[in-house]
């Protein structure tokens, strides 16, 4: 087969239609993180139909494959990751592929990772005989949630014997088809926490009789607010959420018991670790103060994504030949977590943002809301970024 020149390969509408279809399979059969089974499936079949080879199973339900030049001897390797999992959401977008799984939703745009990875993988098996090296494609499980895919990777070795990473997210803020990325921290760490808040019952009638566990939990909730909005440089990012509570049951009945959930998230180490300490200072105190109990558990979870200056070049000089380098934005990083992370901890790695956004097709709601949309004409933009900044990492030593 004929090889296109690499420095002007476009994306054929056949492999775009086919990009597309995948993206929409998946975004109609999502699955939660560590239970991707079907879509490993799914996607492995897809790779080796393209003609991909030695496309194998990791961390789980992840799949790794690795494309390596034919233009010369060279150990150097660069990985492209793209996370699959979706989120326990009730879809409302309203689309014609809209989920078949209840409470099941690719509400963060993975189905979109997943498709340009599979494009890029494409895009760079056709170009093999133009390079040296080797790209792998990273399929990866278990974003969203513990035990995260991202530090399994790393635990697995996968990262071991690369040079460089590089990850993509979609990004309902930035019009569809620009590209954003900038240098240094990109996201913020990620640690979750339960609590679970301990009174008495007693009859409703008579709370006196009882400790009150619902408005105890309702006064920590408060009261942890102030650790973000008194206690924490504004210009230090932290936000502390409660995602979840729950407790009760009869309408006679003073609650007992109360669970509480959410997620600490920072941009420093040492904040972090403030955080920690004040939350749990804080639901001690409160739980004192009502004569109740509390049990309190924090789970480590992702570092934040940190850009390598040289990596976040390469991704502007590979975006400006995609998208042209008026729509290469240098934009700040955001408040979200990515266990990207763990890559970017192992080498020089680069996050880089692909704006979806498009009124006209109401793709306007933030990542994680139930009506999400992806405006799919940017995602080709987004797969020939992929492979344009991984065969220019590869050159950069020839």
């Amino acid at each position: 087969m004929s090889r296109p020149d690499p420095d002007t390969a476009a994306m054929e509408p056949s492999l775009e239609r086919r990009m597309i279809d995948i993206r929409r399979h998946l975004h109609r059969n999502p699955e939660l993180s560590n239970e991707e089974r079907e879509t490993q499936a799914y996607l492995k079949q897809a790779l080796e139909a393209a003609g991909l080879e030695n496309v194998r199973p990791v961390a789980g339900f992840g799949l790794a494959v690795d494309i390596a030049g034919t233009a010369g001897p060279s150990n150097r390797k660069v990985v492209i990751r793209a996370d699959i999992d979706a989120l326990p959401i009730t879809e409302a977008s309203g689309v014609p592929f809209t989920s078949a799984r209840p409470g099941v939703m690719h509400a963060c745009g993975h189905d979109a990772h997943a498709a340009m990875g599979y494009a890029a993988a494409v895009l760079l098996d056709r170009q093999r005989s133009s390079f040296s090296g080797t790209v792998r494609l990273i399929f990866q499980p278990a974003e969203e949630a513990e035990p995260l895919g991202g530090r399994r990777v790393i635990e697995e070795g996968l990262l071991d014997d690369v040079d460089a990473a590089i990850g993509i997210h979609v990004d309902p803020y930035t019009p569809a088809g620009r590209i954003a990325v900038g240098a240094g921290p990109y996201t913020l760490a990620c640690d979750i926490f339960d609590v679970v808040v301990t009174g008495n019952s007693a009859h409703a009638a008579k709370p006196s009789d009882g400790v009150d566990a619902i408005v105890v939990a309702c006064s920590m909730v408060t009261e942890l607010q102030k650790i973000v909005s008194r206690e924490i440089d504004p210009y230090d990012p932290l936000v502390v959420s409660v995602t979840g509570i729950e407790g009760g049951g009869a309408y006679n009945v003073i609650a007992p018991e109360v669970r509480l959930k959410g997620t600490i998230r920072s941009g420093h180490e040492e904040t972090r670790q403030k955080a920690w300490r004040r939350l749990r200072q804080i639901l001690e105190g409160v739980a004192a103060t009502h004569d109740a109990g509390v049990a309190v558990n924090i789970q480590r979870g992702e570092p934040p994504v940190v850009n390598a200056p040289e990596m976040v070049a390469i991704v502007q000089q590979a975006g400006a030949e995609v998208v042209g380098r008026d729509n290469v934005l240098n934009a700040p990083g955001w408040t979200a977590a990515d266990d990207f992370a763990f890559y970017s901890e192992k080498c020089p790695s680069v996050y880089f943002r692909l704006g979806i956004r498009n009124e006209a097709m109401e793709a306007i709601y933030p990542l994680h809301h139930p009506k999400f949309r992806v405006d799919e004409t940017a995602l080709p933009k987004g797969a020939m970024t992929l492979s344009a900044a991984a065969l220019r990492f590869l050159r950069q030593l020839e």
